[in-house]
């Protein structure tokens, strides 16, 4: 009985201890004058043990990035750049399949400001963020900063709020394109700098290369040296592109052009270009002029010689490493930070090691293939794959625009089309100039042939709803479809057409409502109880609840027969109507968004404020259970709906 008891107790205070912490990071500010018109703003965050906050940085499709936001910046004040931050930490997420960077402990933010009005001596600064433990909790803070006295204060909402136009609301978010940690980067750039290697303009100059260093050196050991400076040169030549792209660009810049519509079209047409130059319509080179003056500067020997007949290489090789390298550069790119650099050294390690590998041992150079058709056979490889890879930027602008022009069965017919013609090449059925006559082909081009061949098939059934998960991020989702059950699918179990008023189909075809006031009418017409969830787009562990715990047959069952789903979403930045806009009285905060609604709703009626939390309601909004949150056992979960059902 004492056993039991003290479960109990541990239960409550579990329960307790989560939905009790409505403020889990504690801010302290400051302000510093640096001239007539420039400030520091700095905020100071103590962040709960075990619990995190989410960067400005952290990448789309997982949880929200902390945003610093600014009331009456409007014709009084702008800020210069994105607010520093102090150290952060970068973890892969198996929700969302995204790198999240977040704050642990302590964070700091430093916002340095310009004055364009100096009537103006109130700068009014929103913190808005996302902070996790078990759950997440959507906060907003207010500061006022007095530029006259040079003070701050934190304040419950501002004392004169400014209209400004809307933001816009993106929806790249429904772009479910993973996004690729540094360690990813190296290897993708890595394997891209061996593809470069196995080109006609890179192959060959092996052999060469390596003969003149070892011959024209007054010993071996001076050979493998110059060798080895040679690929070294390399690498700094690419690391010295990938560094300037990030100088130029900043740390963050290209991850906002990668979400832009105009950069995904123009570099999907950038892409076409470099597909139909691999595949032998015409060849994208640099001025001769360049390669015979540093020609000439390699002439002059020494160290210097050396990496001018690194540079050599790079320009004469451009016609096959340019593509390459500029789709690995703006791929890269858009990840911000130190991507391209990580990028370009991944390339050129892997130009520069064979050079380095055969002047150290080079018996090897008597096991290199010799130059031939093959070596055109692997541009034109990588010419499909680029033109594959174009259509997945053109189908982000898709996306983003909501144009349903390049919805998900059109793109796979193309990708259908393209690798099923890449198949057709490699079995020797079609060919392309500058290839070779083909008598026969070879037991690994054969073998190529046969898994792009299975490649396709695979894609195939796709046309007709498959998930093709071998694929996922790259073609749209399959909600973003002419049909999302696939080419003559039949929808699920409940069709639009039969929904009630107000509601829509969610996760696994739930009938759920995304209003109280209707959910709950519609509760008392069907005599069911009511299950409120408070959840959010951007929550780690609502996701994890939908897909591995209602999708459990029994769970389903219940949530599709015997209660009416109530999901409200905290983190819907829709703007209310100006005349539902009000101050909270439980937290004395502007509410202006629909998820400030229903977070204030929770924390008023709940005083809890963290995702997801579940309550079952009956049609007149009484509690039937005691409330939970994050839940992953089946059975558990189970009991709790059917005690409150019950009830």
């Amino acid at each position: 009985m004492k056993k039991i008891a003290l479960l109990f107790f541990l239960f409550f205070a579990f329960i307790s201890s989560n939905a009790q912490i409505l403020d889990p990071v504690k801010w302290t500010s400051k302000i510093e004058k640096k001239s007539d018109t420039e400030y520091l703003l700095t905020f100071d965050g103590v962040i709960e043990p075990l619990w995190h906050v989410y960067s400005q940085f952290t990448p789309d499709g997982g949880a929200l990035p902390l945003e610093v936001l600014f009331n009456n910046g409007k014709d009084n004040f702008e800020p210069v750049g994105k607010a520093k931050e102090s150290e952060t930490t970068t973890e892969f997420n198996d929700v969302f399949k995204v790198d999240e960077t977040f704050f642990k402990e302590t964070m700091q933010l430093q916002q340095l400001i310009k004055i364009t009005n100096p009537s103006n001596n109130l700068v009014q600064v929103e913190l808005s963020y996302q902070v996790c433990k078990e759950v997440c909790i959507q906060q907003n803070k207010y500061f006022e900063f007095d530029l006259e006295k040079v003070t701050v204060a934190e304040v419950p909402a501002f004392t004169e709020i400014k209209k400004e136009s809307p933001k816009k609301e993106s929806v790249v978010k429904a772009i479910e394109e993973p996004k690729k940690g540094l360690f990813s980067i190296f290897f993708i750039a890595f394997l891209s700098g061996f593809a470069a290697l196995l080109t006609p303009c890179v192959f060959p100059m092996i052999p060469m290369t390596v003969s003149f260093f070892t011959k024209q050196s007054k010993n071996k050991a001076k050979g493998i040296k110059n060798a080895i400076i040679y690929g070294i040169s390399i690498i700094l030549i690419y690391v010295f592109l990938g560094t300037v792209i990030t100088l130029v660009f900043g740390s963050d810049a290209l991850n906002a052009l990668s979400t832009n519509v105009w950069f995904n079209v123009i570099f999907f047409l950038l892409l076409v270009v470099f597909a139909f130059s691999f595949l032998g319509a015409f060849e994208i080179m640099l001025p001769n002029s360049w390669a015979n003056k540093v020609d000439r500067q390699a002439d002059k020997g020494g160290i210097i010689g050396i990496l001018f007949m690194a540079l050599a290489l790079a320009i004469v090789s451009f016609s096959c490493t340019g593509p390459i390298v500029g789709t690995l550069l703006v791929e890269a790119a858009s990840k911000g930070g130190l991507a391209p650099i990580i990028g370009m050294f991944g390339f050129s390690l892997a130009l520069a090691l064979p050079f380095m590998l055969f002047a150290l041992f080079p018996g090897w150079l008597n096991s290199l293939p010799k130059s031939g058709g093959w070596l055109n056979t692997v541009k034109v490889f990588l010419g499909f794959l680029e033109l594959a890879l174009a259509f997945k930027f053109l189908s982000n602008a898709d996306l983003v625009l909501q144009l349903h022009w390049l919805e998900r069965e059109t793109f796979l017919a193309i990708w259908i089309a393209i690798f099923g013609t890449l198949a057709l090449y490699l079995f020797g059925k079609i060919t392309l100039p500058h290839d070779s006559p083909l008598p026969n082909i070879s037991v690994g081009r054969l073998s190529l042939g046969l898994l792009v061949l299975s490649f396709t098939v695979y894609l195939v059934p796709g046309l007709w709803g498959a998930p093709l998960k071998l694929i996922s991020g790259f073609p749209p989702p399959l909600t973003y479809s002419e049909s999302p059950y696939g080419v003559g699918g039949k929808g699920g179990s409940s069709s639009t057409a039969e929904l009630p008023e107000g509601a829509e189909l969610g996760a696994h075809d739930i009938v759920a409502f995304k209003d109280y006031d209707k959910g709950l009418a519609y509760a008392k017409s069907v005599n069911k109880p009511v299950l409120l969830d408070f959840t959010g787009y951007a929550c780690v562990n609502c996701r994890k609840m939908e897909d591995y715990v209602w999708s459990d047959n029994k769970i389903l069952s219940i949530l599709k027969n015997d209660v009416v789903l109530v999901s409200l979403y905290v983190d819907d930045k829709r703007n209310l109507p100006e005349s539902e806009q009000y101050v909270s009285k439980e937290t004395g905060k502007k509410i202006k968004t629909t998820g400030n609604k229903w977070s204030d709703f929770q924390i008023t009626k709940y005083k809890a404020n963290a995702q997801p939390y579940y309550i079952i309601v009956d049609s007149d909004g009484n509690d039937l259970n005691q409330p939970i949150g994050y839940t992953p056992d089946i059975n558990e979960y189970e009991a709790w709906l059917k005690s409150g059902i019950k009830k």
